[in-house]
């Protein structure tokens, strides 16, 4: 009984030691990790190119499309955030206003700290916000650029090492391949099950701001297609921030929480009727665990982090799931009930 104290004790520390070494070098590996994903996404598209060009040629025009579909859903990021900040700024007074009526209400409730907020509150903080999020998305350039290095490089060796590791003649080997290869198939159709759900969510936000009759319709429906691929969070903001844009723009409540509520039946039927079911039992996992990974992986690796979380963890269950010591720990984990 105290020798498995000890490993548990030992178990318990080595993770948290990972966990401090992914914080502190989080520059190093989570490039590495999001470049790891992303070649598990492209390879059969370059091992395709490969049957008929040069090797050079096939990594090339590979980087090159992957380079395009990444920039293209950045700049649909930029120009959806880059609207509702000019629409922010030009009405900037409107919001002052609105907030300090609000305040005055509440006030007359018998809520008189409302008044205190209401004397710091400047909508330059609403401002600052957006600003704040463009630089973070400026400072994604430089991990984008250390990212495509890796990818570059990682591309040239996948090849070579798929057959290093087929040469060896051990179980240790057959399952690594075996692993990799699983958790390839899944990151490409976790990806397609998003983009497909993103692609519903977008075109539904869309429709929604326009039948109402919402300002920025279009740009809501394209940050709420960009910002479905991170999970929870990415949903959240893409529903609280044209609730806040409707409040400012009719100045009644009741239309700012119908947009409020109609935009999270949205994300509700999308994300929990239609995605499991397109999914299907490869990509369950416990929704408990997809929103502590999203945070956790935020909270190690920003921006990046909250991106690539699922899919770490889609990862590490893919590897337990293949380690018959730790199978108990994937069925765990998995969102599948076994009924």
């Amino acid at each position: 009984m105290g020798g498995r104290s000890v490993r548990v004790m030992l178990g318990i520390s080595t993770a948290i030691l990972v966990a401090a070494a992914l914080k502190i070098a989080s520059g190093v590996f989570a490039p590495v990790a999001f470049a790891l994903f992303v070649i598990a996404l492209v390879w059969p598209l370059q091992k395709r190119l490969e049957a008929g060009l040069p090797k050079l040629v096939a990594m090339l025009l590979t980087l090159g499309l992957t380079v395009l579909v990444v920039g293209v859903l950045g700049y649909m990021v930029v120009w959806g955030f880059s609207h509702a900040g000019q629409w922010l700024i030009v009405n900037a007074a409107r919001f002052q206003a609105l907030y300090t009526d609000l305040a005055g209400q509440l006030e007359e409730l018998g809520i008189y700290s409302a008044g205190m907020f209401a004397d710091t509150f400047n909508v330059g903080w609403l401002i600052r916000l957006f600003q704040s999020l463009a630089a973070r998305l400026n400072g994604m350039a430089g991990f984008a650029v250390v990212t495509f290095i890796f990818i570059m490089l990682g591309l040239l060796e996948v090849g070579i090492m798929t057959r290093k590791l087929a040469a060896f003649d051990a179980p240790w080997s057959a399952r690594l391949l075996a692993a990799g290869g699983d958790i390839a198939r899944k990151f490409r159709l976790y990806m397609r099950v998003r983009t497909v759900m993103s692609l519903v969510t977008g075109l539904t936000f869309w429709g929604f701001a326009a039948l109402l009759g919402l300002d920025l319709a279009v740009e809501w429906g394209v940050i709420a297609f960009a910002l479905n691929y991170v999970p929870f969070i990415g949903p959240l903001v893409a529903t609280l921030l044209p609730t806040l844009f409707a409040f400012a723009q009719f100045g009644a409540w009741e239309v700012a929480v119908a947009v409020f509520l109609g935009m999270n039946v949205i994300q509700f039927f999308t994300g929990s009727y239609i995605e499991p079911r397109v999914a299907g039992a490869a990509l369950a996992v416990s929704p408990f665990i997809v929103l502590l990974a999203v945070f956790f992986w935020a909270f190690m690796w920003g921006i990046a982090g909250a991106f690539i979380g699922v899919p770490l963890t889609l990862a590490a269950i893919t590897i337990c799931a293949h380690t018959e010591a730790a199978r108990w720990v994937a069925e765990l984990l998995s969102g599948r009930s076994e009924a």
